[in-house]
Order: C-alpha cells, then sequence, then structure tokens
C-alpha cells in the first residue's frame, strides 16, 4: 500500500545538495551485498535550510490535505529524528522516537506515552522496509495504533510494498526514485540512456550484478 504523489520540488532539493549519488557506471555495494547504482545520503539536508524548508513544506501540505492522520508523530533513530521532531512541531501535534534494539535500553519508545494513541512514523528513507516495520512493531507492542508510515524517500522495492502490505501499513513518500531520476535527466546530471539503467535496477535491485 503506496501513495502515488511524488514531489519534483524535494528531488530537486535532494539532487542540489547531493544527497542522491548516481553513478550506473561504478555502483555502490551496500551492507546487504546488493550492488547499486543509486544512493542516499538524506543526513544531509538539515545543512541546507532552504532546501529543508522545501521539504517541511511538502509535508506539511500533505498532512493539512489528509494524507495521513495522526495525534503523535514518530520518528526512528538517529536519522529519522530530525524529520519527525520538526514536522511535528511544523503542524503541532507532539512527537516520540523509536529506539532501536539495545541492551542498555530497554525502553524502545522515547518522549511520551503512545498507548491507545494514533501514531504516524516518519524515516528518512526506505530501502526494504525491515527497520521501519521493526519500529511499527515497537511502537505496536507500546499500545499505539500504526497504519501509516511517511519517508522522505523511498526506493520503492517490490518486495518492500510488500512488506507495508502484509503489516498492514501504508506507505508515503515525499519523493520516490523515478521522480528523482527525471529531474536528474531534466538537470543533465544523468543521460536517458543512464536513466533507464535506474530505473531497470529500482525494479530488480538482485540482477545488476547478473546483467
Amino acid at each position: 500500500m503506496t501513495d502515488s504523489f511524488s514531489s519534483p520540488q524535494v528531488a530537486r532539493a535532494l539532487l542540489e545538495i547531493g544527497a542522491v549519488g548516481i553513478s550506473p557506471d561504478e555502483p555502490v555495494t551496500f551492507k546487504s551485498g546488493v550492488e547499486s547504482p543509486v544512493y542516499v545520503d538524506s543526513r544531509r539536508l538539515i545543512f541546507y535550510p532552504a532546501q529543508w524548508r522545501i521539504v517541511v513544506d511538502d509535508f506539511r501540505v500533505r498532512w493539512e490535505r489528509g494524507d495521513f492522520d495522526a495525534e503523535v508523530i514518530a520518528g526512528v533513530e538517529t536519522s529519522g529524528i530530525p524529520y519527525s521532531s520538526v514536522f511535528a512541531f511544523s503542524v503541532g501535534v507532539p512527537s516520540v522516537f523509536v529506539r532501536k534494539p539495545s541492551k542498555e535500553h530497554r525502553r524502545r519508545i522515547e518522549g511520551g506515552d503512545v498507548a491507545d494513541r494514533r501514531v504516524l512514523l516518519v524515516e528518512d528513507m526506505i530501502s526494504t522496509g525491515e527497520n521501519s516495520l521493526a519500529a511499527v512493531g515497537a511502537l505496536r507492542q507500546a499500545g499505539a495504533i500504526v497504519t501509516d508510515c511517511v519517508a522522505l524517500i523511498a526506493y520503492g522495492f517490490p518486495d518492500a510494498a510488500a512488506r507495508f502490505t502484509t503489516a498492514g501499513v501504508r506507505m508515503h513518500t515525499l519523493a520516490d526514485f523515478p521522480t528523482v531520476v527525471n529531474e536528474a535527466v531534466r538537470s543533465g546530471q544523468v543521460t536517458p540512456e543512464e536513466a533507464v539503467i535506474i530505473l531497470r535496477w529500482l525494479d530488480d535491485p538482485y540482477g545488476l550484478g547478473k546483467r
């Protein structure tokens, strides 16, 4: 379950600050072993106020038009926290964050009580979806009602979409990769031929090294 709207403005903002790297001729290797012609470093965004504002405004517009609704907004430590906290502040609702599993911290949810409250999970990016859904599980274990997750950007892997559907969570993104690729072609950062390679990889992320 995913939304179908992607913002060209957000895609351009990410490209302008170098938060999305595109290198089809020299793919990077993820920890999972998957070879990727693109990579994302969305942590750069908070260093660029103009582009950061574009993202915040886009989130608020989607909130106001009813794409998602919640009583609390949650972020996943650490990269999701800047997004969840500023988004929550901009729309005037409480925020919490979800700790990753740790022997030092038994409590996974920090900031307030989420029991019986509708919680929107915010991520910086979604790849396989496993980390996001683990956070959803922690929130639900704490009694939260979680039906939606929004990310700044997502690879859009088919298996990730299937995981969200199975978990009963709608996945929203401010910018998807096809939109980013189209904007990169428009700005001359990649050629149409390179764009084809990237879009094929998005459909089959495990097959790049086999071609």
